[in-house]
């Protein structure tokens, strides 16, 4: 049982690194687009993904785990945020966003592959499925917004 309680607390503490960097891949776009309305839909994924981290770390402590504190730079490159610093310097909103869109195509990945596992206790795999659900939709509306956006 241990065993499994602790991949468990694995696999939400991945989700818990991957919703820091969102939130602080989105926080860092919406303080340097100049798009007010694109500003505040950034803000608003960046406080998004920190009330995730929140709901799954009080999972990770519900199990009597422990959580993992910060992230490794491979694993922040791993999941998609690392060059959106460059889209950022380069004043290219319509870079940014195709940054943006790329950190939640990782995101959604890690959420597809916690899924995936049968060992989540229901109540987890309820938090995780409407947490998903919710980060796809970003993802689309990212997505959709970098498509529509003139250079």
């Amino acid at each position: 049982m241990t065993t499994i309680t602790h991949d468990i607390a694995s696999i939400l503490n991945s989700l818990i690194e991957t919703c820091k960097d969102g939130q602080e891949g989105f926080r860092a776009a919406a303080e340097n687009v100049k798009n007010r309305d694109m500003a505040a839909l950034f803000r608003s994924y960046s406080n998004q993904r920190q009330q995730f981290g929140g709901e799954l770390q009080s999972l990770v402590r519900g199990l009597g785990e422990g959580m993992e504190k910060t992230g490794s730079v491979a694993g922040a490159l791993h999941r998609g945020w690392i060059d959106l610093k460059a889209a950022i310097s380069a004043k290219d909103e319509h870079a940014v966003l195709a940054e943006c869109e790329r950190g939640e195509d990782s995101a959604v990945e890690e959420y597809r592959e916690a899924l995936e596992h049968s060992e989540l206790p229901p109540e987890v795999h309820g938090v995780i499925a409407r947490q998903y659900a919710s980060v796809q939709e970003a993802h689309d509306r990212v997505r959709d917004l970098r498509d529509s956006y003139q250079k």
